[in-house]
């Protein structure tokens, strides 16, 4: 049995802040951090941003908490692996003295393998939580060039590393590869919800974001 973060309560003080009413509120500010999926590439070299899921949750936190100032900034980077990321995260999210950062790298680091992408996602979950900043860890969107149900395959292998990071740190984990798994078995065609290979349309942006918007409560 994975502890993972329970989202009934995990960001329980960041929700009462968002409802407070100016003047004794503040900025709230959540980072997305990753690779091209978070950026908002669909068909690359096209970038869609405003139909990504860290557009989708900014609308989703204005339409629930209408008197909080939420700031929803992306730090991605496309073809980016954690390694690179993790070297960049002093410089490129905690600067920015998040409340909340989301983690999502597991499609790329499928070149860089297991071990090496366990050690960079430590290394960013450990200084966040130095500094008390609340994560949540983001498994993998699909790539059409892998069986979704391949347990054997990286892209499962990444996002089972990726709950057990969870567990092991007790952060939040949105399990997005669930959700696009669901869907599938559910009737709906992988494809339908891809733009390319390796990149979610809108639609499976949109999956993606409601597995988030859970944490939101």
């Amino acid at each position: 049995m994975y502890m993972i973060a329970d989202p009934r309560n995990y960001l329980s003080v960041l929700t009462a802040e968002c409802r407070k009413n100016w003047p004794a509120n503040r900025i709230v500010t959540v980072v997305c951090h990753g690779h091209s999926v978070p950026a908002g590439y669909f068909r690359t070299p096209e970038v869609r941003s405003l139909e990504s899921y860290p557009h989708l949750l900014r609308v989703e936190l204005a339409r629930r908490f209408p008197h909080a100032v939420i700031n929803v900034i992306v730090t991605a980077i496309g073809g980016e692996n954690s390694e690179s990321g993790s070297e960049r995260f002093e410089r490129d999210v905690l600067r920015l003295r998040p409340d909340v950062v989301t983690i999502d790298y597991s499609l790329n680091d499928r070149g860089i393998g297991l071990p090496r992408a366990y050690s960079a996602w430590s290394k960013m979950i450990i200084e966040a939580q130095k500094r008390d900043i609340r994560l949540i860890l983001m498994t993998p969107t699909p790539d059409q060039a892998e069986i979704l149900e391949d347990t054997d395959k990286p892209l499962n292998q990444q996002a089972t590393q990726v709950l057990e990071l969870a567990d092991r740190f007790g952060v939040g984990l949105s399990d997005s590869l669930i959700a696009f798994k669901a869907a599938v078995k559910a009737g709906t065609p992988l494809s339908e919800l891809m733009s390319q290979g390796n990149h979610p349309n809108a639609a499976g942006h949109r999956l993606a974001a409601k597995e988030l918007y859970q944490w939101f409560s």
